[in-house]
Parts: C-alpha cells; structure tokens; sequence
C-alpha cells in the first residue's frame, strides 16, 4: 500500500495550506467580533457598578468562571493553563474598564 505523502490526504499541500489558514482567518474573525460583544456587555456592567459604588473586580466571580473556563477547556481539548492565562488577560483589561468608569461617575 503507498503511503500518503500529506498527514491530511491532501493531493496539494499547497491548496491544503491555503484552506486551513482560510479556516483559521474565519476563525480569527470570529474571535475579535465575539470579543468586541463580551467587551460591549462588561462595559456596561462597569457602568452599573461604577453608578452603584460596586468595586471593579469581583474576586469570587473570577475565580468561578476561571474553574468555569478551565473545565470547559479540558472538554475541548484545550490547554486549561492557556485557557487561564487568557481568561487573566480579559479580565485585567476588563477590570480597567470597570476603574475607569468609576473615575467618570
């Protein structure tokens, strides 16, 4: 039996090339655009808190949705330390979000 030359039994490793880093610029797009919503709902959630006295972080829902997003990432197949890690980069920016619409009210 010959042996397939492509891993992914591509005849064109070029074409092959071409339509998954297709794949993964739809993804990428998808990505900023979902960011921007989650953007759009925590920046009102710093409205509401900065209007009521709220503190801008919330540790104990942090930590939820940090085990949350850990779990989720173990059933798809992702790294849960990368998972974290990215989890800790939004909610930073998210938190200075927060503390600046505090200094606006």
């Amino acid at each position: 039996m010959p042996v397939d030359p492509s891993p992914l039994g591509e005849d064109d490793p070029f074409e092959t090339l071409l339509r998954l880093r297709a794949t993964i610029d739809n993804i990428d797009a998808a990505l900023v655009y979902l960011l921007a919503e989650r953007f759009r709902a925590t920046k009102q959630v710093g409205r509401l808190k900065a209007t009521h006295g709220m503190p801008a972080s919330d540790p104990a829902r942090e930590e939820q949705q940090l085990a949350r997003l850990r779990a989720l990432a173990v059933d798809a197949d992702l790294d849960p330390e990368f998972a974290q890690k990215w989890f800790t980069f939004v909610v930073a920016e998210v938190i200075r979000h927060h503390t600046e619409a505090a200094d606006e009210v």
